[in-house]
Formats: structure tokens, C-alpha cells, sequence
């Protein structure tokens, strides 16, 4: 069963690249949806991380390839924390441009706790 390793350090700065940018040209292009797809993405691959990790035990995977599936879990979640905040940020970069309103104003409940 092929694993996409996201603890390879070069794969994994690939991915945050790649991130980075998608945020940048949705911020620029005031479009929410762009870095959207780097959340899709990355909800992806953690649904396919789970699946493996549930099948492990079917498939004979290793306890080292165990451990890998778990870690890249772990990114995966991180890398999803980094795109939502990222896609609420862009879509109310994008309300203020268009003079739209926001109708729940999505980051003031992460400021006002912090």
C-alpha cells in the first residue's frame, strides 16, 4: 500500500510551499476559494491516512510504516489548523474589498479568545 511520506523533510517543504503560495494568490486575487483547495487537499489526505492506518492490520504494515502513517496524521492536521485560519483570513480580506457583509465575521471569535 503506497504512503505518501510527509515527514520526508524536502516533501514536506514542498507542501509548505506550495501552501504559502496558494494563501498568497488567494490573498491577492481576494479569492477564498484557492486556498480552499489546499484544505480540501489536505482533508484528503488525512481521510487516506485514516483509511491506512484503520487497514494496517489487513495490509501487514510495519510498525515503522505504523509510525509514519501517524506522523504524517499529525501534519496533515497541522497543515489543516494553517489553510482554515488562512481560508477565513482571505474570506474576509475578500468581504472588505467587495463590500460585502460577513455574515458570522469568522475570526473575531479566534481573537476575542486569545
Amino acid at each position: 500500500m503506497y504512503t505518501p511520506d510527509l515527514t520526508n523533510p524536502y516533501t514536506l517543504l514542498l507542501l509548505l510551499v506550495i501552501t504559502v503560495l496558494l494563501i498568497f494568490l488567494g490573498k491577492e486575487t481576494k479569492k477564498p476559494f484557492i486556498p480552499g483547495i489546499g484544505l480540501a487537499g489536505f482533508i484528503i489526505l488525512v481521510i487516506m491516512h485514516s483509511i491506512q492506518l484503520a487497514l494496517a492490520s489487513k495490509y501487514n504494515l510495519s510498525s515503522e510504516q505504523v509510525q509514519l502513517v501517524m506522523k504524517s496524521i499529525g501534519i496533515d492536521a497541522i497543515m489543516i489548523f494553517i489553510t482554515f485560519f488562512s481560508y477565513l483570513w482571505v474570506d474576509d480580506i475578500a468581504c472588505q474589498f467587495y463590500k460585502k457583509k460577513n455574515l458570522d465575521n469568522s475570526l473575531d471569535w479566534f481573537w476575542n479568545k486569545v
